[in-house]
């Protein structure tokens, strides 16, 4: 006999993306040119109010990967700060005592105020990790095609490459970054991601709907989030949320046509006997 249905446990097994989609990351060059023509522009975006933002590079990328953001979040009044670990290789025992070590310096100066904290892919589930430890220090998650849903097993355009350093990972921490990534923060989050990812699944990157949590849809690829045009709009306004007062993205309506309607995660329901 079937009784209620159950909810999964937010996980379900994701194969990498087309072949197709991983050729069309190229377009990451286009949208890099498009971020330094509209610059003048992109400098016009509302001000901040000083807070710290820590940003945190993808799988086998740097601090290099992330200057544009982070130096756009400075002339937007913002305190920004990049990771200072090297290439983000996985989860070593280096990094992650390096990054949480990093980010209390952070918090340190800054007297007790919370910092925002911005991943690129690997580096947004480091940031819901450390939301996850430190939820009165973080004022809220921005991630950046980061795919919070995907386990062991499953399958990216990087996964090759991601073997290649399976041993040097910390087992215990691997785990840990799973199981915070998948579930629900106690702080504002915002999970940016683009239908066209050519290096993970986009589905991967949704989290559930909540008074607290949103997805929100851009147009472009895995590799140019970082100087997608769009993306700095919404992270702009993203950052520009009070303490207390965080609403969900809601685009003026001459950019409307840059944010398809976004999609929501569905957790599948199984049957019990």
């Amino acid at each position: 006999m079937t009784h209620a249905a159950n909810e999964d446990s937010g996980r379900r097994s994701f194969s990498a993306p087309s072949k197709l989609l991983t050729v069309l990351e190229a377009r990451a060059a286009f949208e890099y040119l498009t971020w330094q023509t509209l610059r003048p522009v992109l400098r016009r975006l509302p001000k901040g109010d000083g807070h710290a933002v820590l940003v945190l590079p993808g799988f086998i990328t740097n601090d290099r990967s992330t200057t544009a953001l982070r130096t756009l979040l400075r002339t937007l009044g913002y305190r920004s700060y990049g990771w200072r670990l090297g290439t983000n290789v996985g989860p070593t025992k280096e990094i992650i005592d390096g990054l949480e070590g990093r980010f209390r310096e952070i918090v340190a100066r800054q007297h007790g105020r919370p910092v925002s904290l911005i991943g690129w892919s690997l580096g947004g589930i480091y940031a819901h990790n450390l939301a996850k430890a430190y939820p009165a220090d973080v004022r809220q998650v921005i991630t950046m095609g980061s795919p919070l849903r995907l386990g062991d097993g499953d399958g990216s355009a990087v996964s090759s490459i991601w073997k290649s350093y399976e041993d040097q990972h910390d087992p215990d921490a691997l785990q840990a970054l799973f199981d915070s990534a998948v579930t629900p923060l106690p702080v504002p989050t915002s999970s940016i991601y683009t239908r066209t990812d050519g290096v993970v699944r986009w589905q991967s990157c949704l989290v559930e709907d909540g008074p607290l949590a949103e997805n929100i849809e851009v147009i472009g690829s895995h590799s140019g989030l970082g100087v997608n045009p769009a993306v700095a709009v919404v992270v702009a306004d993203r950052l520009r949320q009070p303490i207390g007062g965080w609403r969900r993205f809601s685009p003026l309506p001459s950019l409307s046509g840059l944010y398809p309607t976004a999609a929501t995660w569905q957790p599948r329901r199984h049957a019990t006997s």
